[in-house]
């Protein structure tokens, strides 16, 4: 039976297993320097966040139900890692042990399942910013957050570093799978929706990513956010240099 202890660090409180006090100290200090360089590019941070540390995916999946159908809605490349859930001030994770035995036997699985608290921190901010994207959570803002996914979860992924680890899970997703849309859809955004930001960043600036996560959602849609993301440039052209740089990313 698990004996609960916690930690506390400036802005976040972590509850764990006592089997896991190692490694505690180094989630803290990953959540505060994400917290620390994201608080010079976001308008606003959230209040002290609780962080649970599950010691399997079976933990996290009961104590979060809605990620098991994630789990399934989302591509084999990418299933993996998902690995946790963002709540209004709480963040549920694998412990790091337990990510460290989910890693695959490729270059970058380890290092992006490492980050994945330093992820779901993001998302927190994005909430914080963006009242249009949850947490919290409910039918409505669900259905939501499905729509503008590439958004939500590529923006963690990018300003959490997971993108840059990514190369292999890219390559198996295009080996493996259809064609993906653009932007990626549910079932790509996890591992795909950074390569948009990654894409923004790199023509638009980081000011360009940062303003396109805080803004509220259009009522022209994804369509619509892309366009004023890109410069106005048109999509057809946008998207052909996002497959372009999808394929560099991928190695191929």
């Amino acid at each position: 039976m698990a004996s609960w202890v916690e930690a506390s660090s400036a802005n976040f409180t972590a509850r764990y297993d006592e089997a896991d006090q190692a490694d505690v100290r180094g989630v803290l200090n990953l959540l505060e320097a994400t917290r620390e360089r994201l608080g010079n590019v976001f308008p606003a941070l959230p209040d002290e966040i609780n962080v649970v540390l599950h010691r399997s995916r079976t933990e996290v999946d009961l104590a979060q139900p809605l990620l098991p159908i994630m789990r399934r809605a989302t591509t084999p490349a990418a299933r993996r890692y998902l690995v946790g859930w963002a709540g209004r001030g709480a963040l549920h994770v694998m412990s790091p042990k337990a990510l460290a035995l989910r890693a695959a036997n490729v270059e970058g699985s380890s290092e992006m399942l490492s980050l994945a608290p330093a992820a779901l921190y993001v998302q927190l901010v994005v909430a914080a910013c963006n009242p249009d994207l949850p947490p919290p959570w409910s039918p409505r803002s669900a259905a939501r957050a499905a729509r503008w996914a590439w958004l939500l979860a590529g923006t963690a992924q990018w300003f959490s570093d997971q993108t840059s680890h990514a190369r292999p899970a890219i390559a198996r997703r295009l080996r493996e799978d259809a064609r993906p849309d653009f932007p990626p859809r549910l079932r790509d955004a996890a591992l795909l929706g950074g390569s948009v930001i990654d894409l923004i960043a790199r023509e638009q600036g980081t000011g360009a990513v940062v303003e396109l996560a805080c803004s509220p959602l259009p009522g022209g849609g994804t369509r619509e956010a892309l366009l004023t993301a890109f410069g106005g440039r048109a999509l057809m052209h946008s998207e052909g240099t996002w497959r372009a740089h999808l394929a560099r990313l991928a190695g191929q």
